[in-house]
């Protein structure tokens, strides 16, 4: 045992010796003597010199001052559909239910650890000086949450809302016809998007239009020059760019850490009749509030084909292709932005998608697997989309270069090649290893989004992906209010959004043609001078 003991401390012993070697080797080694080396943990140690020799740095954003905006102009909102979606946007710009504002301060009163990480991202949102004035639902015991959330909620720091001036509309044009309305949220379903972007824009509202943008490719054109056309502020709901872990990763991709990359694998695994969009069912099995003598359901179908009433449709719309573009549009579209926002790659060349219902028995258009291959012939490399909706798996987004691999999502590492020739003398020097990320991001436990503290599985799926929370200066932040702030900003004080109508048009080109590759059983291809699907 003595002579294994020993033979293994000679090893480690050479081991160090060439990985000392190795940062000697570098020109950054002043910054770290033989006597500093010591006092840390090696590896640590030989991480941070290759982190700083590769220009990667760990230093946080700067969070601006949380103010209440005084000396800002009041920016007055109206919302268009107050389902879970809309409650968000809502939460997201500063206005939260007053019941559950305070269950959730009882919670943390009481040390529970999850309430406590929730009650401090909304603590830590910045006062954004907007007023909700308007509100419309075709339900209406959504659009009279709606009105007690913006006229008796809870702002970020704590105080409660007091606005008698808070208008129930039943119909959108009435909301948008009203002069008082500076700019327009459009959380319904995704088949009216289009049209009330349109109206909204026509009116001279700037507008926060949940995703996906449209569902067909004509619509797709009539938005955009509407949009160019009006000159407001656009956004998009792709929250993906305000993420440090992908403004991180779009770093890295631009220093060329990877080599060349030619593969990314993206995926979506959900497990569970809510991720499938089987939602007219509580927890328990029973059957969601809502009926004919609550419901507008004339005015919730729109101009899609008269159906009787459904309970299943109006709470799982996604699932029809009257209503949506399915997993296209639902989950394919949060992938292709975040992409784009870390690659800039516009739109692909051609797509080939395939799939099936092969799991869920209940009435649907929308597959249960499906993938998409998606071409950037002009930019050399391949995408793959996967999607299982019957098996849980955590499979995460991966972009594969010539030197390494990097891993992102609610946080990002990577991996080299072991025969990378970018980093060939930092594994013969032992100051790479083949088998541990040379990189992580963040690198600390303190800098991650807790994700134990989420309660349902599809709010958990959302925080691995990255698509829930973020860390700015140290602060855990909700991304959507991020996203929503900058549009504010922008609105008052000009610029360009994250996801404005020149991004949307890329992102919504992409799904467009995942989705109708998929429909139609045959390869698409995006033609660059008609800005068309062929």
């Amino acid at each position: 045992m003595a002579d294994k003991k020993s033979k293994e401390n000679s090893n480690n012993s050479i081991s160090r010796r060439n990985a000392l070697k190795g940062l000697a080797a570098l020109p950054l080694l002043g910054a770290f003597t033989y006597d500093r080396l010591k006092n840390k943990a090696f590896d640590e140690a030989k991480n941070k010199v290759v982190q700083l020799d590769l220009g990667l740095t760990d230093a946080p954003s700067i969070l601006p001052e949380n103010s209440m905006g005084s000396s800002e102009k009041l920016v007055r909102l109206g919302i268009i559909g107050v389902g879970g979606r809309g409650a968000a946007l809502l939460k997201a710009a500063g206005f939260v239910e007053p019941e559950s504002f305070k269950e959730l301060a009882k919670k943390a009163s009481k040390n529970d650890q999850g309430a406590i990480k929730k009650l401090e991202r909304y603590q830590n949102q910045h006062m954004l000086n907007v007023q909700v004035i308007g509100i419309c639902d075709v339900f209406d015991m959504r659009a009279e949450k709606g009105i007690q959330i913006a006229s008796e909620g809870y702002q970020p720091n704590g105080q409660p809302i007091n606005n008698k001036n808070v208008k129930r509309y039943k119909r959108y044009q009435d909301l948008l016809a009203n002069p008082d309305i500076d700019a327009v949220i459009i959380a319904t379903p995704d088949f009216h998007h289009s049209q009330m972007t349109i109206d909204a824009v026509n009116t001279g509202k700037h507008v926060y239009c949940e995703k996906a943008m449209t569902l067909t490719e004509d619509e797709m054109h009539k938005v955009y020059i509407a949009v160019k056309k009006s000159g407001v502020v656009f956004q998009l709901g792709h929250q993906n760019s305000k993420n440090e872990t992908f403004k991180k990763a779009r770093e890295i991709i631009e220093k060329n850490i990877l080599g060349n990359v030619t593969l990314i694998e993206t995926t979506t695994n959900r497990n569970s009749s809510h991720g499938a969009w089987i939602r007219h069912l509580d927890g328990n099995g029973k059957r969601k509030p809502g009926d004919l003598n609550s419901i507008d359901w004339k005015q919730w179908l729109g101009n899609t084909p008269k159906v009787p009433f459904s309970i299943e449709r109006y709470y799982g719309w996604a699932r029809w292709f009257a209503y949506d573009t399915g997993l296209a549009g639902q989950l394919f579209s949060h992938e292709v932005d975040a992409l784009n926002q870390i690659m800039g790659f516009g739109i692909p060349k051609s797509v080939v998608s395939s799939g099936g219902i092969y799991y869920y028995k209940e009435e649907r258009d929308m597959p249960d697997t499906f993938q998409s291959v998606l071409e950037f012939t002009d930019r050399k490399f391949t995408m793959l989309y996967s999607a299982s909706l019957a098996n849980s798996r955590s499979r995460g987004r991966v972009f594969m270069g010539s030197d390494a691999s990097m891993t992102v999502g609610n946080s990002l590492e990577i991996l080299a090649n072991k025969d990378s020739q970018q980093y060939k003398n930092k594994i013969d020097s032992g100051l790479i290893s083949k088998d541990v990320p040379f990189y992580t991001y963040p690198n600390t436990k303190n800098n991650k989004i807790n994700v134990d503290a989420i309660s349902s599985a599809t709010e958990q799926y959302y925080t691995e992906r990255g698509l829930v929370g973020t860390k700015v200066g140290g602060k855990s932040m909700d991304i959507t209010h991020l996203h929503m702030k900058e549009w504010i900003d922008v609105i008052r004080h000009g610029g360009t959004t994250g996801c404005d109508i020149e991004k949307a048009f890329e992102d919504t080109a992409a799904v467009l043609m995942v989705h109708k590759s998929y429909v139609e059983g045959r390869k698409v291809e995006w033609d660059p001078e008609k800005r068309r699907i062929v």
